[in-house]
């Protein structure tokens, strides 16, 4: 959106310490108290670990915004400015011994493309997709063009029933391959959320069937390896769209929920969980989603506003209109006085005009492939919706 630089650093210790303004003393450390001045104090000259300031203190400047993403010891740092990335960069290695890595390529398994002229940036799982394929032996194995299909109805009755398949699934690598697909669909693969969150359901008693499940999500991404989001300029804000799939699971009957948020036309948050009670209608299990969106948008709206963009609004869109008209009605009746007073906070959300609720045909909701497993044609729809492109 602000067309910033972006570099990438390799961190090799850990804190950063900031200049403070406030006068600041502390009890002088076990170990290393000055004999005869036991009842001195040490006025601190940098911030340290524990004080408030500290985060405060490194995100302060003069007016411009270096945005620096920390995970371990790999780093992200953004700005306008060249000048300024340079100057953090001199300000760290003065204090840390750093890696100056250059142009931000890759970060986390996740490899960063990008094309300035276009105004447009890439995230993709390419290499790290390929790894896993060969890790479980499905590099050459026929690709599909779905993550699940229709005809697959997964329930804990498939777990294994027999000695036989007992000591075959003892050799079958099931949570490793499903926490790799969860890898893949956390960093960059919103496509694959229903699928993993079906297989993830059974990481403590897997059954053959639910291995071919497995092995059929491995298929979908042998011939997708080249998916990417896809994020360009925009002035629109943050975009959610909600669904729920009513008693989708088999073996509690509890809903599933789906989300997924945008900014431009690309995702950069989504989720399909199974809620935490059964509801009793679709009405309900859509409402209830509804809530659990609304609280993502809270979320991203904070987060957004620390990084010094101010969405205002957030849209958040749903196909089933007896649920949003449940979200501004007042009334507690025989309907939903049974329902967690925590799922009514959207009602107060709603009313204050913080986030906007909306109606939109099942067909234009991309929600949808988070919910459910879809024909070809919707589902790519719903892939183009939310920005995922090969």
């Amino acid at each position: 959106m602000h067309d910033l630089e972006l570099e990438q650093l390799d961190v090799k210790t850990a804190f950063l310490h900031g200049e403070l303004e406030e006068d600041i003393y502390m009890q002088q450390l076990e170990g290393f108290i000055v004999s005869e001045k036991e009842d001195y104090v040490c006025l601190l000259r940098k911030s340290l670990y524990g004080l408030k300031q500290s985060p405060r203190q490194w995100y302060k400047s003069d007016g411009s915004f270096v945005y620096l993403l920390l995970y371990v010891d790999d780093m992200l740092i953004a700005a306008k400015d060249k000048g300024e990335i340079r100057k953090v960069k001199a300000q760290l290695s003065e204090e840390f011994e750093m890696k100056d890595l250059g142009l931000a390529k890759k970060i986390l398994g996740m490899e960063i493309l990008r094309d300035r002229k276009a105004s447009k940036l890439y995230l993709s799982q390419k290499g790290y997709i390929e790894k896993v394929l060969c890790r479980f032996n499905m590099q050459s194995a026929k690709p599909v063009s779905t993550p699940l299909a229709a005809h697959f109805r997964l329930s804990s009755a498939l777990s294994p029933q027999s000695d036989d398949e007992i000591e075959y699934m003892s050799h079958v690598s099931y949570s490793s391959a499903v926490g790799s697909l969860m890898y893949a669909m956390v960093c960059s693969r919103p496509d694959l959320s229903y699928a993993v969150s079906a297989v993830s359901r059974y990481m403590a008693n897997p059954g053959k069937e639910h291995w071919k499940v497995v092995q059929w999500i491995l298929r979908y991404l042998r011939g997708t390896t080249d998916v990417c989001l896809q994020f360009g300029r925009t002035k629109d804000g943050v975009i959610g769209y909600v669904d729920a799939d009513f008693t989708g699971d088999l073996d509690r009957r509890r809903s599933l929920t789906g989300y997924v948020f945008t900014i431009g036309g690309c995702a950069i948050s989504w989720k399909a969980i199974l809620q935490t009670t059964v509801a009793l209608s679709t009405t309900e299990a859509e409402y209830m989603a509804i809530t659990e969106a609304c609280k993502e948008a809270i979320w991203l709206k904070g987060l957004f506003s620390e990084l010094n963009e101010d969405f205002q609004i957030s849209i958040v869109f749903c196909d089933s209109q007896s649920a949003i008209f449940l979200t501004k009605d007042q009334m507690f009746h025989e309907r939903t006085k049974h329902i967690d007073v925590r799922y009514h906070f959207v009602r107060d959300i709603i009313a204050r005009g913080d986030i906007i609720v909306s109606k939109i045909s099942t067909h234009e909701n991309p929600a949808d492939m988070m919910t459910k497993s879809l024909p070809i044609t919707k589902f790519e729809h719903c892939l183009d919706l939310v920005g995922v492109h090969c």
